[in-house]
């Protein structure tokens, strides 16, 4: 804790207030909606907090990983009901320190090692994929439902070999996944599971008749903290988990692989700075540069932390209100169900929706419907990648043949990326607005 001087603190609080008026002057007051405006599918929701925090922190110009990491790492690990939280950089960061935690040699004969398998879906993000890409284990790609948008539980068998370890799966657009089936199927045959959570922060699923939120079921969750998504810090991401070696290895493998537990600016916590014997390295190296993982500098800095800790605070409000979104939707397009198929929630959960998503029906040409709806101001999405191992990242590996497996075919996979698109429900979003995308999506099909 930095202690101020009495005029120090005085001045600190001066500039503070004045950051106050300057977001009362200039953010506060924004523009109201009017018909005709461009809605985005995604918008930063914030006041002066976020922006007394981020100034606070800069006076400190502490810059790296500091008070506001930790407090932030506390009070989100509390929200979710889970023992660790690692702050990181980005929600692709998760996903990597994640994955590489599995491949630790601490794990032993769970240890992910080249060419074991890993199940997952190519229809969503390529970070959730690309971890194990580049360490060189095997993704092995299944197909997904709709209108869920998540793996086909029903194939997971199919899909299991002798070399499989673990499942990396996200929860599509905040809609979880069938979390009972699939952490069955984890439990019966020994496997990790990795929750990426970066697009449904805050989403429930009951599981033996306990509320649980999603990213706190599997052996590790992730979440990201990009403006879009349902809280930010700019950029950021979170690792966290209940299995404290595990934590040992995603903390390593964060910073710098290296063996040392004491955070940044603080030596010897544990007391043991200079007695130890590592590898081959003499008795008494400093502890703080001895390495056990190949690893990283993926810490996020306080900057961003600071964000995050006035961000948490609303966040309840924001998740509520983007169910309230979704609601209205749901309710405002019931009567085209003729001609897009509406999101439906998993069995068991309460998703805390990203945004809204629509498959068109057959004879309903999505290359007409989303350039409509765009040029009338409003902003769509395809589901991310909509079959990863279309794109030309898998060039090589399709030529090859090598690289990753297909578990049966990927025709709704197919599907969606011919037909899926989606629009937002952030928690900025008014009743006229919601009321406008929806009368736009009526339109483009009467066009």
């Amino acid at each position: 804790m930095i202690m101020y001087s009495e005029n120090q603190q005085k001045d600190k609080e001066q500039i503070l207030n004045l950051v106050k008026e300057y977001y009362q002057k200039y953010h506060a007051d924004k523009k109201e909606y009017e018909k005709g405006d461009r809605i985005p599918y995604a918008s930063r929701v914030y006041d002066s907090e976020e922006m007394t925090n981020l100034v606070d922190s800069a006076l400190e110009f502490w810059l790296t990983s500091g008070r506001y990491t930790e407090q932030f790492e506390k009070e989100f690990a509390e929200y979710l009901k889970v023992r660790f939280c690692s702050l990181v950089n980005s929600g692709s960061s998760a996903n990597l320190l994640a994955f590489m935690a599995l491949t630790s040699p601490l794990l032993k004969e769970r240890q992910i090692r080249r060419g074991d398998e890993v199940i997952t879906v190519a229809a969503g993000f390529p970070t959730t994929v690309s971890p194990m890409i580049q360490y060189g284990a095997v993704p092995v790609f299944v197909d997904v439902t709709v209108p869920q948008y998540n793996i086909d539980v029903t194939k997971l068998e199919e899909a299991y070999s002798e070399k499989t370890k673990a499942v990396m799966l996200a929860h599509t657009l905040g809609n979880p996944f069938d979390l009972k089936a699939v952490k069955e199927f984890c439990d019966r045959h020994n496997l990790w599971l990795i929750e990426d959570n970066c697009d449904a922060l805050g989403s429930e699923y009951i599981l033996d008749g306990k509320t649980y939120l999603t990213g706190t079921v599997g052996d590790i969750g992730t979440s990201s903290f990009y403006p879009p998504h349902h809280m930010t810090m700019g950029e950021g991401g979170a690792v966290y988990t209940d299995n404290p070696l595990l934590h040992k290895c995603i903390r390593s493998f964060r910073d710098w692989g290296r063996d040392c537990v004491c955070p940044s600016g603080r030596d010897n916590l544990c007391g043991h700075r200079f007695d130890g014997q590592y590898g081959e390295l003499p008795t008494g190296y400093d502890h703080k540069y001895v390495y056990s993982h190949f690893g990283y500098n993926l810490k996020a800095t306080d900057l961003q932390a600071s964000i995050g800790c006035a961000q948490l605070k609303k966040f309840p409000s924001f998740v509520e209100r983007r169910r309230q979104n979704f609601a209205y939707l749901k309710e405002a397009l019931s009567d085209v169900q003729d001609t897009f198929i509406l999101p439906e929630a998993c069995e068991n959960s309460n998703p805390s929706w990203f945004g809204f998503m629509l498959t068109c029906a057959e004879g309903v040409d999505r290359n007409k419907v989303v350039p409509y709806i765009e040029s009338h101001g409003v902003q769509t999405r395809m589901l991310f990648a909509g079959n990863l191992i279309k794109h030309p990242c898998f060039d090589e590996m399709r030529k090859s043949g090598k690289g990753y497996r297909v578990a049966g075919s990927l025709e709704n996979t197919d599907r969606i990326m011919k037909d899926t698109f989606w629009i937002g429900v952030y928690p900025g979003m008014t009743e006229e607005m919601l009321e406008y995308m929806a009368q736009t999506i009526k339109a483009a099909v009467r066009q």
